[in-house]
């Protein structure tokens, strides 16, 4: 234990030299090129988008610890049943910053929407998957083929479905996609009124030990997948130097969580209302600690590969470049 907090505690300051330097490497976002409209010193309100799946954003809410960091800043907290939701928010400047899968940013940058990649974490490989009934007739990915299966459009899920299609030697026309929200997506599968579900967690937990589902394929399948902090890029111009704080801080409560497992758990099951074997199964399937760090090409190189893939797959009306929409730190 002394091992891994002391090498947590070093990862966390190289995120915070990458934050100051490598970002200087990056492409400057394009919609972030207005001019700055206020300083530091105004920041008055400091608006977080969040979900219930994310721990680090839950200890840094719960802990106050943006409040030890913004002292004079009123912070809002804003719960989103998915990323593409809370990426809606934010770019209409509803939302100043927040953390979502891999697949909502590729959406909103295709449909215009104004937003900006500011960090990355790394995802668990088990953190997804695509859920059958534990008495499906369905055994293999190619069982999928002309199956009704739930998904929340525009979500990190919409992509795991994407790669196991293609895995399966699938495409979408060959199966019925469902469009639904993780709460209505649950109904369905119990009431098998989908033959299968593509989710994360804690959904995915939850639905295999309460809804009696089970795995036909996870992340382990796949190259490695992303989670993002994404930033309103007009906040993010005007804010640089708190963008950086509040990582630093979102840092602060991934190492807490490390140091306080009992009470991360306990904090947890507060926030998702999931008993402790859930919780617990969950956490289990989180890096320790799970950092945010700086933007690199090999993570924006992954990202982009999904934005090719879902344009050759016509799922987003444009092609587009992520290495425009990186965060640049000035």
């Amino acid at each position: 234990m002394s091992y891994l907090r002391s090498t947590s505690l070093v990862a966390l300051t190289s995120v915070t030299v990458l934050l100051a330097a490598c970002q200087k490497s990056e492409t400057a976002p394009a919609q972030a090129s207005a001019p700055v409209a206020k300083n530091a010193a105004e920041l008055k309100t400091l608006s977080i988008g969040f979900q219930k799946s994310s721990l680090n954003s839950i200890v840094l809410k719960q802990q106050h610890l943006l409040e030890k960091e913004f002292p004079k800043t009123k912070i809002e907290w804003k719960e989103f049943p998915a990323g593409p939701q809370m990426l809606e928010a934010l770019a209409v400047g509803a939302v100043d910053l927040g953390s979502v899968g891999n697949t909502p940013p590729i959406f909103a940058q295709a449909a215009n929407k104004g937003i900006v990649y500011v960090g990355y974490e790394n995802v668990h490989p088990k953190w997804q998957a695509v859920l059958v009934p534990n008495d499906s007739p369905i055994k293999t990915i190619a069982d999928l083929k002309g199956k009704r299966i739930a998904v929340q459009k525009g979500s990190s899920a919409h992509d795991l479905l994407g790669r196991v299609l293609k895995k399966a030697n699938l495409t979408w026309n060959d199966i019925q996609p469902i469009w639904l929200a993780p709460a209505d997506a649950r109904a369905a599968l119990d009431k098998k009124s989908v033959d299968a579900w593509a989710i994360w967690e804690p959904f995915r937990s939850a639905a295999e030990v309460e809804g009696h589902a089970r795995p036909i394929i996870d992340g382990t399948a796949f190259e490695t997948t992303y989670n993002f902090v994404i930033g309103n890029p007009d906040f993010v111009k005007a804010h640089s130097q708190e963008t950086t704080q509040f990582l630093t801080a979102l840092n602060h409560a991934a190492q807490w969580i490390v140091d306080h497992p009992k009470e991360s758990l306990h904090l947890y099951q507060q926030a998702t209302g999931l008993n402790a074997e859930i919780a617990q199964r969950v956490l289990d399937k989180r890096y320790k600690p799970s950092l945010t760090q700086a933007i690199t090409p090999d993570v924006v190189k992954a990202q982009q590969d999904i934005a090719n893939r879902f344009y050759q797959e016509k799922l987003i009306p444009n092609s587009i470049e992520i290495n425009q929409i990186i965060w640049a730190q000035h």
